[in-house]
């Protein structure tokens, strides 16, 4: 397995077609990381839509909206479906962050987190609004995730320098 980048360095910048669910639209285009500056970015990568732990993981998130809103923070769910397949589970399950495609894993790769068999290991990025990353978790095994609360703590300490 590829390292990804190391904290204190730059993220890796990537554009991936994705879409976010907003009033009952799921409105699609692309999302670059660059265009994020300003504000913290968390990555989340997940193995699937619609599967036990990441619909636990991504609703969680979800819910939490408004406690990243308040730190100044997008979250970005990653995986291997398509955009059609984030749709349905934005849809599905009321997910509020945008969703994006890595159907060619060229990012997961980029980051270190592509797995034989899953496609791609859960793991969490935290990117300061400068660009640089700041924290990150890359779980060995994909069935727990990092929650809400700890990711409120390390974005607390982000701040724009």
């Amino acid at each position: 397995m590829a390292s990804g980048p190391h904290i204190g360095q730059s993220a890796p910048d990537f554009t991936l077609p994705g879409g976010v669910l907003a009033d009952g639209t799921f409105e699609r285009r692309d999302f670059t990381l660059s265009a994020a500056r300003g504000r913290a970015v968390v990555l989340a990568f997940y193995p699937g839509d619609n599967t036990s732990v990441c619909t636990k993981q991504l609703c969680s998130y979800s819910s939490g909206f408004e406690t990243f809103e308040g730190l100044d923070a997008e979250v970005w769910g990653i995986s291997p479906q398509g955009v059609d397949s984030h749709e349905d589970f934005a849809r599905g399950h009321g997910l509020r962050m945008p969703l994006l495609a890595d159907t060619e894993r060229e990012t997961t790769r980029a980051y270190g987190v592509a797995a034989p068999g899953i496609g791609v290991r859960r793991s969490v990025f935290l990117i300061g609004p400068d660009g640089v990353l700041r924290w990150k978790h890359v779980a060995l095994l994909g069935a727990t995730f990092q929650s809400l609360d700890t990711l409120a703590e390390q974005l607390s300490g982000i701040k724009t320098p």
